[in-house]
């Protein structure tokens, strides 16, 4: 029997993001379907089989960005069309409860910063083949450390 991790998500008018909480995992399959379906599953650290399905609310390009962490596999999954979700899920009911909003990623349409110098954190993505450090997956904040060890 599976179970469903904790599944944070945020966008941006490009791109979606779907942090999925889940500490060591192992055996990480997904699956990115173009006509908006994302399915994931993943042994946890006791063994235990952790998996979900989504209907995403638009259409996405079949190719994303994942970064492994100690404690979370961040993933960025390019909207086919550049545009504005009102949600994150094809289906107009209310959401599983394990699916919930990730207000530390989160940024309002008009917030939007269309700069080049703007960061979304893309630095945190590795490509789907690589491996990932120790770090990866982290809160880190260098300056906050620098000033911390001052």
């Amino acid at each position: 029997m599976s179970r469903n991790p904790e599944v944070l998500w945020a966008q941006r008018s490009d791109k979606v993001y779907l942090t999925v909480a889940l500490p060591d995992a192992k055996d990480i399959s997904v699956k990115c379907e173009p006509r908006g379906l994302f399915s994931f599953s993943a042994l946890g650290a006791q063994g235990e089989r952790f998996e979900f399905s989504l209907e995403l609310y638009g259409k996405i390009m079949p190719e994303y960005r994942k970064n492994v962490g100690l404690r979370n596999i961040i993933f960025s999954i390019q909207k086919e069309e550049k545009s504005w979700w009102t949600r994150l899920l094809k289906s107009e009911e209310k959401p599983a409860p394990y699916i919930k909003v990730d207000w530390n990623k989160w940024c309002d349409e008009d917030e939007e910063v269309k700069s080049e110098t703007a960061s979304d954190d893309e630095s945190a993505f590795v490509n789907e083949d690589s491996e990932s450090s120790d770090d990866d997956g982290l809160l880190y904040l260098p300056d906050l450390e620098k000033a911390r060890s001052k």
